[in-house]
């Protein structure tokens, strides 16, 4: 399942997704990784979730890229159960134009791996309604 968490800049989305990994890290019978933009607030998560910062990887630019990405850390660890993806519009120049083909690549992820997405996104609901939601949940 995709897990979209929405709302604007500073609203404290980054502190509810570290809480959610921490949680889900605690309560998972597989690996949590924790994506973000900086190495900012890396200490915050548990020491069993595997960080990574988007800076450390430069060539990875535009959403292909980043899908890339994604698919090559599924296909090395198939005990991956959660992938937390915080502040998404921050990351190889994704934009709210890309949300939409972003959310559909990775329902299908979601299901062919059997793991489930939280995405923060710096926007509104109604900011997302070109995005196929069906099979998404709204965190508050």
């Amino acid at each position: 399942m995709v897990n979209l968490l929405t709302g604007p800049k500073g609203s404290g989305k980054t502190q509810q997704m570290i809480e959610l990994a921490n949680k889900a890290a605690k309560e998972s019978d597989g690996h949590v990784f924790f994506i973000k933009k900086s190495h900012r607030d890396t200490y915050s998560l548990s020491f069993d979730i595997r960080a990574i910062c988007m800076d450390d990887y430069e060539a990875i630019d535009n959403i292909d890229a980043y899908l890339g990405f994604i698919y090559g850390m599924t296909s090395a660890d198939h005990d991956i159960k959660a992938i937390f993806i915080d502040a998404i519009l921050k990351h190889a120049h994704i934009s709210l134009d890309d949300i939409p083909e972003f959310v559909e690549k990775l329902k299908k992820i979601s299901k062919e791996c059997d793991l489930d997405f939280y995405v923060s996104i710096s926007a509104a609901k109604e900011d997302l309604k070109l995005t196929n939601t069906d099979d998404c949940a709204y965190l508050n």
